[in-house]
Protein backbone atom coordinates (compact mmCIF):
# COMPACT_ATOMS: atom_id res chain seq x y z
CA UNK A 1 0.00 0.00 0.00
CA UNK A 2 1.10 3.33 -0.68
CA UNK A 3 0.15 6.92 0.12
CA UNK A 4 -0.20 10.36 -0.67
CA UNK A 5 -0.55 13.25 1.33
CA UNK A 6 -2.06 16.47 -0.75
CA UNK A 7 -3.30 20.00 0.31
CA UNK A 8 -2.30 22.88 3.25
CA UNK A 9 -4.80 23.50 6.01
CA UNK A 10 -7.73 21.73 3.73
CA UNK A 11 -5.60 18.40 3.36
CA UNK A 12 -6.66 14.86 1.97
CA UNK A 13 -5.04 11.92 1.73
CA UNK A 14 -4.65 9.29 -1.43
CA UNK A 15 -4.40 5.36 -0.69
CA UNK A 16 -3.76 3.18 -3.14
CA UNK A 17 -4.16 -0.32 -2.57
CA UNK A 18 -3.36 -3.19 -5.22
CA UNK A 19 -5.34 -6.54 -5.58
CA UNK A 20 -5.63 -7.96 -1.88
CA UNK A 21 -4.69 -4.95 0.24
CA UNK A 22 -7.62 -3.16 2.36
CA UNK A 23 -8.10 -0.11 4.58
CA UNK A 24 -10.18 0.80 6.76
CA UNK A 25 -11.95 3.72 8.54
CA UNK A 26 -14.81 4.68 11.05
CA UNK A 27 -18.17 5.02 9.19
CA UNK A 28 -19.05 8.11 7.03
CA UNK A 29 -14.81 8.35 6.70
CA UNK A 30 -14.35 7.96 2.49
CA UNK A 31 -14.96 11.30 0.68
CA UNK A 32 -14.22 9.53 -2.36
CA UNK A 33 -12.58 6.14 -4.25
CA UNK A 34 -12.21 4.73 -7.82
CA UNK A 35 -11.71 0.92 -8.99
CA UNK A 36 -12.54 -2.36 -8.30
CA UNK A 37 -13.66 -2.35 -4.62
CA UNK A 38 -15.38 -3.92 -2.30
CA UNK A 39 -17.04 -2.24 0.62
CA UNK A 40 -18.02 -4.09 3.92
CA UNK A 41 -19.17 -2.64 7.36
CA UNK A 42 -19.42 -4.09 10.83
CA UNK A 43 -18.51 -3.39 14.56
CA UNK A 44 -14.91 -5.13 13.56
CA UNK A 45 -14.43 -7.17 16.76
CA UNK A 46 -17.46 -7.01 18.32
CA UNK A 47 -20.00 -5.57 19.98
CA UNK A 48 -17.61 -4.76 22.97
CA UNK A 49 -14.67 -4.09 20.85
CA UNK A 50 -17.15 -1.31 19.26
CA UNK A 51 -18.94 0.08 22.08
CA UNK A 52 -14.89 0.73 23.39
CA UNK A 53 -14.22 2.94 20.18
CA UNK A 54 -17.33 4.90 20.45
CA UNK A 55 -16.46 5.85 24.35
CA UNK A 56 -12.60 7.09 22.47
CA UNK A 57 -14.54 9.53 20.21
CA UNK A 58 -14.63 6.59 16.95
CA UNK A 59 -17.56 5.02 15.31
CA UNK A 60 -19.64 2.01 16.97
CA UNK A 61 -19.28 0.52 13.18
CA UNK A 62 -16.06 0.62 10.86
CA UNK A 63 -16.09 0.38 7.15
CA UNK A 64 -13.46 -1.32 5.75
CA UNK A 65 -12.35 -1.20 1.43
CA UNK A 66 -10.53 -4.13 -0.15
CA UNK A 67 -9.25 -3.82 -3.29
CA UNK A 68 -10.52 -7.09 -5.53
CA UNK A 69 -8.79 -6.95 -8.62
CA UNK A 70 -6.17 -4.10 -10.53
CA UNK A 71 -5.26 -0.90 -8.70
CA UNK A 72 -7.89 1.10 -6.54
CA UNK A 73 -7.76 4.43 -4.96
CA UNK A 74 -9.44 5.86 -2.16
CA UNK A 75 -9.54 9.42 -0.61
CA UNK A 76 -10.12 10.21 3.43
CA UNK A 77 -10.67 13.63 4.14
CA UNK A 78 -10.46 15.40 7.94
CA UNK A 79 -13.76 16.26 9.22
CA UNK A 80 -12.34 19.73 10.06
CA UNK A 81 -9.59 22.56 8.99
CA UNK A 82 -6.23 20.43 9.80
CA UNK A 83 -3.41 18.16 9.07
CA UNK A 84 -2.98 14.13 8.36
CA UNK A 85 0.28 12.38 9.88
CA UNK A 86 0.68 9.14 8.81
CA UNK A 87 2.47 6.29 11.23
CA UNK A 88 4.26 3.56 10.11
CA UNK A 89 3.93 1.29 13.24
CA UNK A 90 5.62 -1.91 13.50
CA UNK A 91 4.38 -5.11 14.90
CA UNK A 92 3.26 -4.37 19.00
CA UNK A 93 4.34 -0.51 18.57
CA UNK A 94 1.57 1.91 19.57
CA UNK A 95 0.45 4.96 19.85
CA UNK A 96 -1.64 7.27 22.13
CA UNK A 97 -4.17 9.74 20.71
CA UNK A 98 -6.89 12.18 21.56
CA UNK A 99 -10.49 11.38 21.11
CA UNK A 100 -11.30 11.20 17.33
CA UNK A 101 -7.84 11.77 16.10
CA UNK A 102 -7.91 8.26 14.47
CA UNK A 103 -9.10 8.63 10.46
CA UNK A 104 -8.12 5.55 9.04
CA UNK A 105 -5.17 2.39 9.16
CA UNK A 106 -4.54 -0.51 6.96
CA UNK A 107 -6.52 -4.06 7.72
CA UNK A 108 -3.76 -5.25 10.38
CA UNK A 109 -3.65 -2.37 12.61
CA UNK A 110 -5.69 -2.06 15.65
CA UNK A 111 -7.52 0.73 17.67
CA UNK A 112 -9.14 0.41 21.32
CA UNK A 113 -9.52 2.54 24.22
CA UNK A 114 -6.77 3.75 26.42
CA UNK A 115 -7.26 4.81 30.03
CA UNK A 116 -5.16 7.23 31.38
CA UNK A 117 -3.31 5.95 34.06
CA UNK A 118 -4.20 8.49 36.82
CA UNK A 119 -7.93 9.39 37.77
CA UNK A 120 -7.28 12.62 37.94
CA UNK A 121 -5.67 13.32 34.39
CA UNK A 122 -9.07 12.44 33.19
CA UNK A 123 -11.26 13.57 35.51
CA UNK A 124 -9.51 17.38 35.67
CA UNK A 125 -7.95 17.12 32.03
CA UNK A 126 -10.43 19.10 30.18
CA UNK A 127 -10.20 16.49 27.30
CA UNK A 128 -11.80 13.37 29.04
CA UNK A 129 -10.53 9.95 30.44
CA UNK A 130 -10.48 7.38 27.95
CA UNK A 131 -8.10 8.13 24.77
CA UNK A 132 -7.21 6.04 21.61
CA UNK A 133 -4.42 3.25 21.42
CA UNK A 134 -3.60 2.19 17.91
CA UNK A 135 -1.22 -0.59 16.89
CA UNK A 136 0.32 -1.77 14.69
CA UNK A 137 1.54 -3.06 12.48
CA UNK A 138 0.48 -1.11 9.55
CA UNK A 139 0.06 2.53 8.64
CA UNK A 140 -2.25 4.54 9.96
CA UNK A 141 -3.68 7.78 9.55
CA UNK A 142 -4.56 10.60 12.10
CA UNK A 143 -6.23 14.16 11.44
CA UNK A 144 -5.18 17.02 13.82
CA UNK A 145 -6.91 20.21 14.02
CA UNK A 146 -4.51 23.27 12.67
CA UNK A 147 -0.96 22.31 12.58
CA UNK A 148 1.26 20.16 13.88
CA UNK A 149 4.52 20.68 16.28
CA UNK A 150 6.63 17.34 17.13
CA UNK A 151 8.76 17.09 20.30
CA UNK A 152 11.31 14.57 21.29
CA UNK A 153 12.13 14.93 25.07
CA UNK A 154 14.60 13.53 26.78
CA UNK A 155 14.17 11.52 29.87
CA UNK A 156 13.09 13.73 32.85
CA UNK A 157 12.57 16.24 30.30
CA UNK A 158 9.05 18.39 31.36
CA UNK A 159 6.69 20.38 28.63
CA UNK A 160 3.41 21.86 30.56
CA UNK A 161 0.71 21.84 27.75
CA UNK A 162 -3.12 22.79 28.01
CA UNK A 163 -4.76 19.80 27.64
CA UNK A 164 -6.71 20.12 24.37
CA UNK A 165 -3.73 21.01 22.43
CA UNK A 166 -2.33 17.43 23.20
CA UNK A 167 -2.50 15.16 19.60
CA UNK A 168 -0.48 12.02 20.16
CA UNK A 169 1.69 10.89 22.05
CA UNK A 170 4.43 7.66 22.73
CA UNK A 171 2.83 4.99 25.30
CA UNK A 172 6.22 6.17 27.22
CA UNK A 173 5.89 9.46 28.18
CA UNK A 174 3.85 9.99 31.40
CA UNK A 175 1.07 11.95 31.31
CA UNK A 176 -0.28 13.85 34.56
CA UNK A 177 -1.99 17.28 35.61
CA UNK A 178 -0.89 20.22 37.52
CA UNK A 179 -3.29 22.95 38.68
CA UNK A 180 -2.26 26.21 37.51
CA UNK A 181 -0.69 28.77 40.73
CA UNK A 182 -2.05 31.85 41.72
CA UNK A 183 -5.14 32.84 42.01
CA UNK A 184 -4.92 35.57 39.43
CA UNK A 185 -3.26 33.75 37.03
CA UNK A 186 -6.47 31.65 37.45
CA UNK A 187 -8.43 33.43 37.20
CA UNK A 188 -7.52 36.22 34.91
CA UNK A 189 -4.96 34.32 32.57
CA UNK A 190 -7.84 32.28 30.45
CA UNK A 191 -5.48 29.24 30.73
CA UNK A 192 -8.16 27.14 33.12
CA UNK A 193 -7.21 25.75 36.32
CA UNK A 194 -5.28 22.85 34.94
CA UNK A 195 -2.59 22.20 33.04
CA UNK A 196 -1.32 18.85 31.39
CA UNK A 197 2.66 17.86 32.44
CA UNK A 198 3.68 15.34 29.86
CA UNK A 199 7.50 14.16 30.78
CA UNK A 200 10.03 12.05 29.02
CA UNK A 201 11.39 10.14 27.07
CA UNK A 202 9.31 10.00 24.26
CA UNK A 203 7.94 12.12 21.39
CA UNK A 204 4.77 14.22 21.50
CA UNK A 205 2.84 15.71 18.83
CA UNK A 206 1.01 19.17 19.80
CA UNK A 207 -2.46 20.39 17.94
CA UNK A 208 -1.74 24.10 17.04
CA UNK A 209 -5.86 24.54 17.25
CA UNK A 210 -8.27 22.51 20.09
CA UNK A 211 -11.61 21.56 17.96
CA UNK A 212 -13.09 23.07 21.12
CA UNK A 213 -11.09 26.66 20.94
CA UNK A 214 -12.69 26.34 17.07
CA UNK A 215 -16.10 25.81 17.94
CA UNK A 216 -15.89 28.23 20.50
CA UNK A 217 -14.71 30.83 18.27
CA UNK A 218 -17.23 30.05 15.57
CA UNK A 219 -20.42 30.01 18.14
CA UNK A 220 -19.27 33.85 18.88
CA UNK A 221 -20.31 34.83 15.09
CA UNK A 222 -23.36 32.33 15.42
CA UNK A 223 -24.58 33.77 18.45
CA UNK A 224 -24.04 37.23 16.97
CA UNK A 225 -25.57 36.82 13.80
CA UNK A 226 -29.04 35.44 15.67
CA UNK A 227 -29.25 38.20 18.23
Amino acid sequence: MRYEIQGGMLPSVDVFLEAGESVYTESGGMAWMKGDIDMSTNTRGGLLKGLGRKLAGESLFMTTYACRRGGAQITFTPEAPGSIIAMELDAGESIIAQKDAFMAAQESVEIEMHFRKRLGSGLFGGEGFILQRITGPGVAFFEIVGDVREYDLAPGEVLKVDPGHIALYEPQVDYDITTVKGLTNVLFSGEGLFLATLSGPGKVWLQSMPLRNLAAKLAQFISTKSS
